[in-house]
């Protein structure tokens, strides 16, 4: 890495594995990633692991080299992309009944799963007018990008995800049916929700979005807009750079320049999307997160945003 590359590494990870001591691996791999240095939040269950996680070259190939010595996960994958500073503030190790939530019981991709479709392969696929193109991520995500021609469940969350297709869609009429998401674990786990449900062929990109934008190139591609992620870059472009928008500390929405400009506006307050829909007690919280933010520039500190709810890659 020369002296002008970005500092830190961000890697983003998941693998559905059977983890029966799930319990057991939280507090040796929390004590790797704060010897390490490693910020971000890694999520453990019964079925696998997820998170994003920053830090240096070294850091990053280090805890990845530390997982890997359990045989479970010498087949974890892993996305990469690179800024000047941690994008996150914290070091946490969380323990779930679900690696990614979609509370619907016997859906098991360590059992069960789609066929994997790679970047090089995706666009042959949703070219295909017989084939159901679905994006299996959440409305605010969508709003600021998605693949040309694919569908907006219009979720709120990925709980919603299975009543939308058994409301919409029929395994009779609907043959094929490819979906992705950003990293690639939602609609694995929507892949082995619709194969339960009786759908035949069901497709999903190996490594989400993030893998196509890394792999495909731009002159090719059937993406459109930013790409929403879970850290405090908000939005990667095509080249995996930082994205324009920025978030309201107050609803979490992706927020636009053109938002910004707006008199309904008003940093870690309230945004177009939610400044007459918020509750008084989330504004007064939203209100006193910013005074500490402020506190904490001025003080040049690390100023934590608040809890981000929407934790599903």
């Amino acid at each position: 890495m020369s002296s002008s590359d970005p500092a830190i590494v961000v890697a983003a990870l998941y693998q559905f594995v059977t983890l029966d001591d799930f319990e057991a691996l939280r507090e040796p791999l929390f004590a790797q990633m704060q010897r390490l240095d490693v910020k971000g939040t890694l999520l453990l269950a019964n079925e696998g692991i997820n998170g994003t996680v920053s830090g240096t070259r070294e850091s990053i190939d280090a805890l990845l080299g530390w997982l890997k010595r359990d045989p479970r996960f010498a087949e974890l994958g892993h996305k990469e992309s690179y800024c000047d500073a941690h994008p996150f503030y914290r070091t946490k190790v969380k323990l779930k009944r679900e690696i990614v939530t979609m509370g619907v019981p016997d859906v098991d991709p360590n059992r069960r799963v789609g066929t994997y479709v790679e970047p090089e392969q995706w666009n042959e696929l949703i070219d295909d007018p017989e084939v159901l193109v679905i994006d299996t991520r959440n409305d605010y995500e969508v709003a600021i990008g998605s693949f040309e021609g694919a569908v907006d469940p219009r979720t709120k969350s990925f709980r919603e995800f299975p009543e939308y297709v058994r409301q919409h869609y029929d395994p009779s009429r609907h043959k094929k049916v490819a979906m992705f998401c950003t990293g690639g674990i939602r609609c694995e786990k929507a892949s082995s929700f619709m194969l339960n449900e009786g759908f035949e062929e069901v497709f999903h990109l190996k490594g989400g979005i993030l893998s196509y934008l890394e792999r495909v190139p731009e002159a090719q591609s059937r993406w459109r807009g930013d790409c929403f992620v879970f850290d405090n870059r908000v939005t990667v472009r095509h080249d995996l750079s930082e994205g324009e928008f920025e978030q309201c500390h107050a609803c979490r929405m992706p927020i636009s320049t053109a938002d910004q400009s707006s008199d309904k506006y008003t940093p870690g307050i309230s945004c177009p999307h939610c400044w007459d829909s918020l509750p008084e007690k989330t504004r007064a919280s939203a209100r006193e997160r910013q005074k500490q933010i402020e506190l904490a520039r001025a003080r040049n500190q690390p100023h934590p945003i608040g809890r981000n709810p929407r934790t599903e890659r």
